[in-house]
């Protein structure tokens, strides 16, 4: 005779086993455990969020950083000498790693939500280590090549702050499940008090972050000035090559009001279009004077410089991948396209009523035109027959001289200075790079007349920005781009906003109060219900344990009198076969 136990039948649990075993391998249900997470295990858990929070600014750089890919890849060439686009494989690591520390980050969520213990794998613990030690150097190497560009993060968050903070709202309200469940099943006062002191921190935080969030798009609509012209920075380098002659007739097609170019000496005193030092990335010199494809561009005289092809490049290096949307009629004009002069430029500004606004590098100390550069370029403005109104002179060197000479030329200045100082030389337009002047300082300079073009601007979130700042006109490669922006991609009143900020952080915090009090009342409840109630009879009206899939994992069965029962005399009392 044998008195057995109840037996536990228990049903597959396919996502709790998903969760542990993806997390920490612990796909049985014997190595799952509800104890307290060692100390050794909360550390791995801060490094992981510490990680992510890295990879989240970094892969929001990287995002917001579009606007400036160009320029890094030439940052890049400049470094290497070999032209390749390195945004590529930064930006697929960035999304891998990014993409696996977040599925960690909720996995990890859903442990401390299911009440399971933190365990992370040991070869995730790898993956983390190696995620958090490349991102480190990367920003570390951005830091110290292209430190500048990190202030695209505050300019941008005038255009995204607004809708982030919602965003990161609702997540914070959407965690509050999790803390509240925390705190219901918790017994240690003290832990209750912690966690949910530390949790309305973060909250209430976020409910008065509006007060610092400052964007010159909400303002009242009917202030808005108009729309920013719009200058082609060396033509539209995405549809054409740079400073070529057909590149700035494709920026006018698209409407720009102005064209902006990189200019060099000849040794015969011809100035001419080049961006680079070398005429090695733009030109096919290494085959046709391959001795000489290292040397100064101003090395070369303007007959040499006639002899190279200045096209051919972009066809073959697509630098800003749009080559695949070109006409074979385009590609054709672009395969023949020659070195450019300063003087063909000002002749097709000159037909068209456009501004031109160069850049002039002066040459090495033993050129021939070292000390006569300045007067060698404003003898071809002058032989052009260009409007001198249409000219926009950067060079500071003689500033005084040639205002004495061209009187009628835009006297501008790539450098930010005192209002004295700019109206003491003449001075009535700026040309800085974006993140050089603040909403503020462009008000400032408009009420002293002088205006300001800002380069080099490509995303039309960032000329959003920009035009309700006040900015007169932009510089940009992409002006096929803003010429599709009308208005403002977004513009809000002031009452509004605050009204949408209110509505948002009333409706959060009576979400969060909701589940507060939900959780408080499920919790209770479930103190009362004991799991081990579950007893065979349940499984013995569904017979086969094969049809229903269920595990028996305990079998208890004890002596009574001096007979022990067997397997099979259990088996056949509860009606199975052995």
């Amino acid at each position: 005779m044998v008195k057995h136990q109840p037996l536990q039948v228990y049903e597959r649990q396919l996502c709790l086993s998903c969760i542990t075993g993806i997390y920490g391998c612990r796909w049985k249900r014997y190595q799952r455990s509800h104890d307290d997470t060692t100390k050794w295990e909360l550390l791995w858990s801060i490094i992981l969020l510490f990680t992510f929070c890295l990879l989240l600014v970094w892969f929001y750089f990287w995002w917001e950083a579009h606007n400036d890919y160009n320029e890094f890849n030439w940052f890049l060439y400049n470094r290497s000498g070999e032209w390749s686009d390195g945004t590529v494989p930064i930006l697929a690591t960035t999304a891998a790693g990014f993409t696996y520390i977040a599925f960690l980050m909720v996995l990890a969520l859903c442990h401390v939500a299911l009440g399971q213990q933190l365990n992370l794998h040991w070869l995730h613990k790898i993956g983390v280590t190696a995620a958090l030690l490349t991102t480190v150097i990367g920003v570390i190497s951005v830091n110290q090549t292209w430190g500048q560009e990190w202030d695209v993060i505050p300019i941008s968050l005038q255009a995204t702050g607004p809708f982030l903070h919602i965003g990161a709202l609702a997540a914070v309200t959407a965690l509050s499940w999790i803390v509240a469940g925390q705190v219901a099943r918790s017994e240690k006062t003290m832990f209750q008090l912690v966690v949910v002191l530390l949790y309305l921190s973060v909250l209430l935080g976020l409910y008065v972050v509006p007060l610092y969030i400052s964007s010159p798009c909400i303002m009242d609509p009917s202030t808005l000035k108009q729309r920013p012209d719009v200058i082609g920075h060396q033509g539209a380098p995405m549809l054409a090559p740079e400073n070529t002659l057909w590149s700035f007739q494709r920026a006018l097609q698209m409407n720009v009001t102005g064209l902006e170019a990189d200019v060099a000496i000849s040794v015969d005193g011809v100035p001419f279009l080049m961006h680079d030092r070398t005429l090695r990335r733009t030109t096919d010199v290494g085959k046709v004077f391959p001795e000489r494809h290292m040397e100064d561009a101003s090395s070369f005289n303007w007959t040499d410089l006639r002899q190279l092809n200045a096209g051919q490049w972009f066809l073959k290096d697509d630098p800003f991948w749009t080559v695949h949307t070109l006409s074979s009629r385009e590609k054709r004009l672009i395969a023949n396209q020659s070195v450019c002069s300063l003087e063909q430029l000002l002749r097709l500004a000159s037909y068209h009523n456009s501004t031109v606004v160069f850049r002039l590098r002066r040459p090495p100390p033993e050129h021939p035109c070292y000390d006569s550069w300045i007067n060698d370029t404003l003898q071809a403005v002058q032989e052009s027959g260009v409007p001198q109104s249409l000219v926009m002179w950067t060079p500071d060197e003689h500033r005084a001289q040639v205002r004495q000479l061209a009187p009628g030329l835009i006297q501008t200045s790539v450098e930010k200075r005192r209002l004295q100082r700019l109206h003491l030389d003449g001075i009535s337009r700026l040309l800085l790079r974006y993140n050089q002047a603040s909403t503020q300082e462009i008000g400032n300079f408009s009420q002293s007349n002088i205006s300001i073009t800002l380069y080099t601007i490509n995303e039309p979130w960032l000329y959003s920005v920009l035009w309700c700042s006040g900015v007169s006109s932009v510089s940009s490669e992409a002006s096929h781009i803003l010429k599709k922006v009308p208005y403002p991609i977004w513009l809000m009143r002031p009452d509004e906003y605050c009204l949408m900020w209110v509505s948002v952080d009333l409706i959060s915090f009576a979400v969060v109060i909701g589940i507060f009090i939900f959780q408080k009342y499920r919790t209770s409840g479930m103190r009362s219900y004991n799991p081990e109630q579950i007893m065979l009879s349940a499984a013995a009206v569904r017979r086969s344990s094969r049809d229903l899939n269920v595990m028996k994992e305990k079998l208890i069965f004890s002596e009574v009198g001096n007979g022990v029962g067997s397997a099979e005399e259990l088996y056949e009392d509860n009606g199975y076969d052995y």
